[in-house]
């Protein structure tokens, strides 16, 4: 399921913050009353929220299945950059895998891999990989988020603190033209900033649609980072801040 990228930070908003009103939405995204009305109109035509009075909820046993509908967004694009990523590591290494739809498509190629320890907070990934004899599958403590399957809180930071890995592969909800590394869940960001400090080597995964998002929390930047696999990047300051912070760029599409 496409949405555009207003309407996918409206869902995510809705997620963690239980609603979202219209006069709060309008101001948010610099757009009318109106504009945000129809906005949520159409998603709760495709019910992917409910109204109520002056904004709208995430309805009743939706959120495991928007996370799911999420993985479906450039789902091809996912699986080449995944696989480029995977390439990247060789067997033998040690390596963490955080929350996220790209991440989960790393896990998936790594799949015809040799021996490896995986680390991770995303009981997705550690399903995926567990039932293969030559994965070591260590998973986080913590609390799991019922949305996407995810464990996170300070139980999860004090557990990846404990490792020093070869590889880390992380994943952002937006990158913002300064470089910036965004999420929507502090919980989540603690962990991945975790996750970057521990590990030699850092490898970002993002499609293309996470530079058309907004996200409120900061996760790092992209000078934290040694290889950035992602299908294409249309922003020329990414593209300037990747050569100046020596960040290998790959893209996927070209």
């Amino acid at each position: 399921m496409f949405l555009p990228p207003r309407h996918s930070e409206i869902i995510e908003l809705a997620k963690l913050e239980g609603r979202v009103l219209v006069d709060d939405l309008a101001s948010r995204f610099d757009v009318t009353p109106q504009t945000i009305r129809k906005d949520l109109n159409d998603l709760c035509e495709r019910q992917l929220l409910t109204r109520i009075h002056g904004g709208a909820i995430i309805p009743s046993g939706m959120q495991n299945m928007e996370y799911e509908q999420r993985g479906q967004i450039a789902s091809e694009e996912k699986s080449a950059i995944g696989a480029a990523a995977a390439a990247l590591i060789p067997d033998h290494a040690s390596l963490f895998i955080n929350i996220g739809t790209t991440t989960e498509a790393v896990s998936q190629a790594l799949l015809r891999h040799g021996p490896l320890m995986i680390i991770t907070n995303n009981i997705n990934v550690a399903n995926r990989m567990r039932p293969f004899e030559q994965f070591e599958v260590v998973i986080a403590g913590g609390v799991v988020r019922p949305t996407d399957g995810g464990i996170v809180g300070e139980a999860a930071v004090d557990f990846i603190r404990q490792f020093k890995v070869d590889y880390a592969v992380i994943g952002a909800s937006a990158i913002d033209q300064d470089g910036a590394l965004l999420d929507y869940d502090f919980r989540e960001v603690k962990v991945a900033q975790a996750i970057i400090s521990n590990a030699r080597q850092v490898v970002l995964v993002a499609d293309a649609t996470k530079f058309e998002r907004m996200a409120p929390v900061r996760i790092g930047h992209l000078e934290q980072v040694d290889t950035f696999v992602t299908d294409r990047c249309p922003d020329e300051n990414i593209r300037e801040i990747c050569r100046q912070c020596n960040v290998e760029l790959i893209e996927t599409a070209s």
